[in-house]
């Protein structure tokens, strides 16, 4: 199932035409005019009105690229509102991000502080609170960046037209770039597999479907459709992927544009990570137990759409990918050298893992020499996010946790803010995590067995296994921050 997936994705990507082939987006301004003695409605007819919002929570290190960013979009300034959208609990964070926000309205910038009395509904809360505010009735158009999303100049003249040519465009959804990948180890290796997300299963989906999870930032949407979907939802901790399969079912496009970037920045704090996986992983699978009944008896969108969504983009790449690695890599095959009666297929130990390997690998050649570890971490990751994975399917305790992920200003051009308090030590034994421990012993006592007593070379592989898991344990993984 995985390999097919794999193989129908690749293909639609490189048989793919581009976006601009597909819809079309010829640059503002071209075949708008008003009336030719009427420069200025023309000029307000090309450029509609468009509202930025930032939704934010404690964003020391970070809070002030994206505000610079989102103020220095080229648009008209009487076009263009900036809503930054502050939950932080933090005084002292709060005191900066309004003062942040007045030095950008003095400089001629359109730019509000939204703050609430309560976090309910977290980022999803925030934005839907955001778009009541009696400004807003007069933007067409939404562009929505986390607080460490740097987005070019340009990103509104390159994304927008997609929405002003096409009127059956809802979100126009932009690539992810990353200002730390060469950090560490762990951030190269989210790097590889979010940059195969983007190019092959974002970009597939775009180019057969016109369907896509919403990435819930670095993208621009149609507020109409954003409110006939029914806006923004709290049910899950995938507010992002919740609207876009409700937006979806209304008959809405989604349009992937992978030639815009928008500068970001990847966890490198091995824990900061695991909350964020547990979080994705988690809201996907509870989301496809409340939605799947929807999509199945819906008479909106055609039957191969509603396949592709059940089938595809929720059960294989939702359930199915995170259960197999773990199942397959961590249980089976060392099992499978303690039990003889067990044998596993060469075709199902080798070439389909290797296929989808290579498949993964065509799309990061710069990094293919990564791959090894790549493998031996994600299968690492896999034991987390099965955990999450059953706990959103059966709805279990902890299916609504919310862990902000942590932002520390890495990689970009500016220095960090002073820290008002000392930073703590973090001892070694505050990283441990017992599970990946305990699971690396068991692979060590497998592979240890297998070289003693059995009669091929499995041993090699959970050795690696077993030391992959163990390094993740004890917390040697990533960098350390002041949360870990």
């Amino acid at each position: 199932m995985l390999l097919a997936d794999a193989v129908l994705m690749a293909a639609a990507t490189f048989a793919r035409r581009r976006p601009d082939q597909r819809y079309r987006a010829t640059p503002l301004g071209d075949g708008d005019d008003a009336g030719e003695d009427d420069d200025e409605e023309a000029g307000r007819v090309a450029y509609p009105m468009v509202l930025v919002q930032i939704p934010m929570y404690n964003e020391r290190e970070v809070y002030k690229l994206s505000i610079g960013a989102a103020c220095g979009l080229s648009w008209p300034s009487d076009r263009l509102i900036v809503q930054v959208l502050d939950d932080s609990t933090d005084p002292t964070v709060k005191g900066l991000v309004e003062l942040e926000c007045k030095s950008w309205g003095n400089k001629g910038k359109n730019v509000k502080y939204e703050v609430r009395n309560t976090r309910k509904g977290y980022k999803a809360g925030a934005l839907k609170e955001g778009l009541l505010r009696d400004y807003v009735q007069q933007c067409n158009y939404v562009a929505i960046f986390d607080a460490d999303f740097q987005p070019e100049s340009d990103f509104l003249l390159r994304t927008i037209p997609y929405l002003v040519r096409n009127p059956q465009i809802g979100l126009v959804q932009a690539h992810w770039e990353f200002v730390n990948t060469s950090e560490c180890l762990m951030t190269r290796i989210q790097k590889m597999t979010l940059h195969y997300h983007f190019k092959v299963e974002q970009e597939g989906g775009s180019s057969t479907f016109a369907f896509f999870g919403f990435n819930g930032t670095a993208g621009v949407w149609r507020i109409s459709a954003l409110e006939e979907a029914g806006g923004w939802k709290d049910r899950t901790t995938v507010e992002d992927m919740d609207l876009a399969v409700r937006a979806g079912l209304k008959g809405w496009k989604f349009v992937y544009l992978a030639d815009v970037k928008v500068k970001s920045e990847l966890p490198s704090n091995l824990k900061t990570y695991r909350h964020q996986q547990h979080r994705w992983t988690c809201g996907a699978a509870n989301l496809f137990r409340k939605v799947g009944a929807e999509i199945l008896f819906t008479k909106e969108v055609p039957f191969w759409w509603k396949f592709y969504l059940l089938y595809s983009f929720f059960f294989v790449r939702k359930v199915v990918a995170h259960v197999v690695p773990f199942m397959l890599y961590c249980v089976v095959i060392p099992f499978s050298v303690l039990i003889p009666e067990v044998t596993v297929p060469v075709w199902g130990v080798v070439y389909v893992p290797t296929t989808i390997t290579l498949l993964h690998a065509i799309r990061n050649t710069s990094s293919i020499h990564f791959i090894p570890f790549w493998i031996l971490f994600e299968n690492v990751m896999s034991f987390h996010r099965t955990k999450a994975m059953f706990i959103g399917l059966l709805e279990l305790g902890g299916v609504n946790e919310w862990v902000v992920t942590e932002k520390l200003g890495n990689g970009s051009n500016t220095k960090p803010a002073p820290q008002i308090l000392e930073r703590p030590p973090c001892r070694f034994w505050d990283r441990w995590t017992m599970s990946e421990i305990l699971f690396s012993i068991f692979l060590f006592f497998c592979a240890t067995y297998n070289l003693a007593y059995g009669g091929d070379y499995y041993f090699v592989y959970i050795y690696l296994q077993a030391i992959a898991f163990l390094v993740v344990g004890i917390g040697f993984c990533g960098t350390i921050s002041s949360n870990s």
